[in-house]
């Protein structure tokens, strides 16, 4: 009984680092969907765009990654956070080289459905979140 009840005496930080994570992934969404200039929502949920689900979902899982390695590797909820836009600042980045380095057309490819772009931004926003939380790890 004794081992339960020390294990449960952490179910405060992770409740609160969780909810923070949540709140965190929302944030992103909308941060994300307003610096892209396709709409991921409206491509995704009402025509159906396999481009745009496999992008968006690509960078929610890299900041996931990111956001995961920060709340593992934080000493507080101020440095959690700190981190938390780090990961989020760097998932925007990658959005932008993507888009105004290594696919130009980026946008527009993604708008055609073409699923070859959608693949490419989602796995650099994968690998850009795999780098960033391997960095975090100080």
């Amino acid at each position: 009984m004794e081992i339960l009840q020390e294990s449960l005496l952490g179910l405060g930080s992770f409740a609160l680092y969780f909810a923070i994570s949540l709140v965190f992934l929302l944030i992103f969404k909308v941060v994300y969907a307003w610096v892209t200039p396709h709409d991921e929502w409206k491509l995704v949920k009402e025509e159906k765009n396999a481009a745009a689900a496999t992008g968006f979902a690509g960078a929610v899982i890299g900041f996931s990654v990111a956001l995961a390695s920060a709340a593992s590797n934080s000493v507080s909820l101020i440095d959690f956070t700190i981190w938390a836009v780090v990961a989020l600042i760097a998932q925007l980045i990658a959005f932008l080289v993507v888009r105004f380095v290594f696919m130009p057309k980026i946008v527009q490819r993604i708008n055609d459905n073409e699923l070859s772009a959608g693949i490419m931004l989602g796995g650099t926003s994968v690998a850009v979140g795999l780098l960033n939380a391997a960095c975090m790890t100080y």
